[in-house]
């Protein structure tokens, strides 16, 4: 039998509830910061829905702004389930309007999964192996961001993890209904929450049953079918409903599969791009020797999770390769396939540090090195304060009043929407042409897509202008109005009228 490294019972549990505590704290701080660190345009997406959800149930607000904070949520895309959206509007019932509260809630998601992650691995491996695999997990600086993120993907994650926990025990006893269905709901719910985790629970469902068995032996069980069922259901009545019946859910299945992909090295060189962002290249490729270190049987496992985030990046290949925030399941992968390395590495520290003094001079380094990791985390989101925006965006608003208005801008209107409550017709960036014209076909010449967008309306409004430099062609047509207003951050045009200042 293995030492392990951390040798009585106390300290596993007291070095496991240390990691949890530093994880949860570490996605608390600067808690009341704006959500704009992170892809605000989608936790902006969520905001506004949820602040509408809230507002629908006030009485004691005026009209207008009731009215205004409903129709934002309505008219927003209906992409996944709106679960914690809903959370967080039932939150804001106790605490008022506080955006905030939606990082406490995606924050305990991640430490809940990290707790199931450290079961999972430690049946895996170790104790220690286990232990270094949570630390991944709560520590990666990306993890730490996207973790305290207003969107779906924290709880996904957790509801993966906990699936993934769930089938390899059932493995472990095919027999079991009890096994059998929990898996079944966690993975349920979790392509309930977000339908991509499908990918995941179907690799990691495979995983575990190829461990064992083959699938013509796992097909004649019924546990199999109850949670196949179960896993099927939630995530299938949400999309027959979403798309044949209330048809809000039909334009969100295009441009995920894009063919001619395959054939540019911009797909490949930006799936790994974004595998350098979310987890860096060294930890890839440590998790991958990290397979050499388990049996056969347990490495199906590895290489099931391992296939479904393959096949995932296949399918949605434009996503992939732009979009950072698609391989966040990858994360707990990886965490997962640093188990046996790191449980090969302490046996042999094990067996290096025979000595109390030794073993304490090791759990030292082992600290600093965490809480080096943390106070970097903490510098980066103590550099740019975000909060300042809010009064910008707010003046913003004032200024245009009830004016139509065209606008330029971050996160296509969201955060003029959100602080400023104001309401415009977004100019795309030029990402978003680039994506019509040369990826799907589509051909958007400019002076039609002018007339159509800013011609009908009085103002343009201009916040992002680096953005603006992308597109000369808009900034040379914006230069012949005169401006109507202009501030810090900001310049509004004037559409009425026409003639260099």
């Amino acid at each position: 039998m293995k030492v392990s490294f951390f040798s009585s019972r106390f300290a596993q549990i007291a070095a496991l509830v240390l990691l949890l505590g530093l994880g949860l704290g570490i996605r608390l701080y600067d808690l009341t910061d704006l959500p704009l660190d992170f892809h605000p345009t989608r936790q902006l997406l969520s905001a506004l829905k949820a602040r509408g959800m809230y507002y629908q149930t006030l009485s004691d607000i005026p009209t207008e702004q009731k009215s205004f904070a409903v129709q934002q949520w309505k008219i927003r895309a209906a992409i996944e389930p709106e679960i914690v959206e809903r959370l967080v509007a039932f939150t804001y019932q106790f605490t008022g309007e506080q955006i905030w509260v939606a990082k406490i809630y995606s924050s305990a998601f991640w430490v809940i999964g990290g707790i199931f992650l450290f079961l999972l691995a430690r049946q895996l491996t170790s104790v220690d192996g286990a232990l270094v695999a949570t630390a991944f997990y709560l520590f990666t600086p990306y993890a730490v961001a996207a973790s305290r993120s207003f969107q779906p993907d924290p709880l996904m994650v957790m509801l993966i993890i906990i699936f993934w926990w769930a089938v390899y025990k059932w493995s472990d006893d095919p027999t079991s209904y009890r096994w059998a269905i929990l898996a079944g709901l966690f993975g349920g719910f979790a392509i309930y929450v977000k339908f991509v985790a499908a990918f995941f629970v179907i690799g990691g469902g495979l995983g575990s049953i190829l461990r064992q068995e083959s699938l013509f032996e796992t097909a004649r069980r019924p546990q199999v079918y109850v949670m196949t069922v179960l896993g099927i259901l939630p995530g299938a009545a949400y999309v027959i409903y979403g798309v044949w019946i209330a048809g809000y859910l039909g334009q969100q299945f295009g441009g995920r599969f894009i063919p001619a992909l395959f054939l540019s090295p911009s797909y490949y060189l930006g799936w790994v791009g974004m595998l350098n962002i979310v987890i860096g290249g060294i930890a890839l490729m440590l998790g991958w020797l990290g397979l050499f270190f388990v049996d056969e049987k347990k490495r199906r496992f590895f290489l099931g999770l391992w296939g479904g985030y393959a096949l995932f990046g296949i399918y949605f290949n434009y996503h992939i390769s732009s979009h950072d925030y698609y391989s966040l399941p990858l994360i707990p992968i990886v965490a997962l396939s640093l188990a046996p390395l790191a449980e090969w590495f302490f046996t042999q520290l094990t067996a290096l540090t025979p000595t109390r003094l030794a073993r304490f001079s090791a759990f030292g380094l082992l600290l600093f090195g965490i809480f080096a990791s943390l106070w970097n985390i903490r510098a980066e989101m103590k550099a740019t304060d975000y909060r300042p925006e809010a009064q910008m965006w707010a003046e913003i608003g004032k200024t245009l009043g009830d004016k139509n208005t065209a606008g330029l801008t971050q996160d296509y209107g969201s955060r003029l929407a959100y602080w400023g409550w104001t309401s415009i017709t977004t100019w795309p960036t030029y990402g978003d042409l680039v994506y019509h014209d040369d990826l799907r076909g589509a051909q958007l010449e400019f002076d039609g897509l002018f007339e159509d967008i800013a011609l009908k309306k009085e103002l343009f409004l201009v916040t992002d202008f680096d953005e603006l430099k992308r597109q000369p062609l808009l900034k040379e047509k914006l230069s012949g109005y005169p401006i109507f207003a202009e501030g810090d951050g900001y310049i509004i045009f004037d559409l009425t009228s026409t003639g260099l200042q």
